[in-house]
């Protein structure tokens, strides 16, 4: 199923870049890159060729903006380490190990992880904790999809997340600056929510490595660190596991960290956010980062702000 942005993000929010606007161009040359490239090409292949149009309304992002400003404490805290320092990962081979609650536990090479379905173009809202927000075009797999694979016990009501620990590559991890590894994770219906998706590229291209190469999960409606990067293991379990922001400060973020404007962060308000390449002013941030009408249900009748 092919999951298309909502009605409500007008295609000027959309973060352009040449190739993205012209998909078959892109795929025609791709075809023959890729033959020589280290990047498998099961994971662009099947690419869906989207037509969004970008071409009117407010100032777009570049390509550059997106991958040069974002968070990714293994490569540094300051918005450009990554660009920066995540040139030296390698991320050929990878593979994923796979446990817990499953029938069919083990190691996965990444491209028979991600051959079990169609590869979609999903443009989707991009809500950081710290108040500004951007607008990508990912490309992936749904998670449901590659975790049905996997054949979940009944007993499995959490997915667990690890990103690869290799310090040599990973310079933040030097530093005591979180828990290394970064874990996140997922109660299992919100993990096979149809909008929750492993990505492999973004904007037509494969995952740069600052950007959560070659494998990062993506939840639109939660804020941007539970998207977790780089995921070297998954695992199923009956308990809700410990994640790396609420282990570090429990106070200010928790396990759901579901987009709230109604709920502040201890040190700033959440009810606006800056919109990157926006010059001035902030926009309005809406409940679930705009994807309320999909999502809500999964929250009926909980306190959003005690399980914040």
């Amino acid at each position: 199923m092919l999951i298309r942005k909502p009605d409500d993000i007008p295609s000027s929010e959309i973060t352009p870049e040449p190739i993205y606007r012209d998909r078959r161009t892109f795929l025609a040359a791709g075809a023959l890159a890729l033959a020589g490239a280290s990047v498998p090409g099961v994971l662009h292949a099947a690419v869906r060729r989207g037509s969004n149009d970008v071409s009117q309304g407010e100032k777009p992002n570049t390509y550059e903006q997106i991958t040069t400003y974002n968070n990714y404490y293994e490569f540094g805290t300051d918005k450009e380490d990554p660009s920066h320092n995540a040139g030296r990962l390698r991320t050929r081979p990878w593979s994923v190990r796979v446990g817990g609650l499953v029938k069919k536990p083990g190691d996965w090479h990444l491209e028979d992880l991600v051959r079990v379905a169609r590869v979609e173009d999903r443009v989707y809202r991009l809500r950081c904790v710290e108040a500004w927000s951007m607008v990508i075009p990912w490309q992936g797999i749904p998670l449901a999809a590659m975790l049905r694979r996997f054949e979940p016990l009944p007993s499995a009501k959490f997915v667990k997340f690890t990103t690869l620990l290799r310090p040599a590559e990973m310079p933040g991890q030097q530093r005591a600056i979180l828990p290394w590894p970064y874990v996140e994770g997922l109660r299992l219906d919100e993990a096979m929510h149809p909008l929750t998706l492993m990505a492999t590229g973004l904007y037509g291209k494969p995952l740069p490595n600052q950007n959560g190469a070659p494998l990062r999960l993506v939840v639109p409606w939660k804020y941007g660190f539970k998207s977790i990067k780089a995921i070297v293991a998954i695992e199923l379990t009956d308990r809700q596991p410990a994640t790396t922001w609420s282990i570090a400060n429990p106070e200010e973020y928790g396990f759901y960290a579901n987009v709230n404007p109604q709920v502040d962060h201890p040190r700033w308000t959440q009810a606006s956010e800056r919109r990157i390449g926006k010059l001035f002013g902030r926009i309005p941030t809406q409940m679930f980062n705009g994807y309320g009408a999909q999502v809500a249900g999964l929250y009926s009748g909980m306190d959003l702000r005690r399980n914040f």
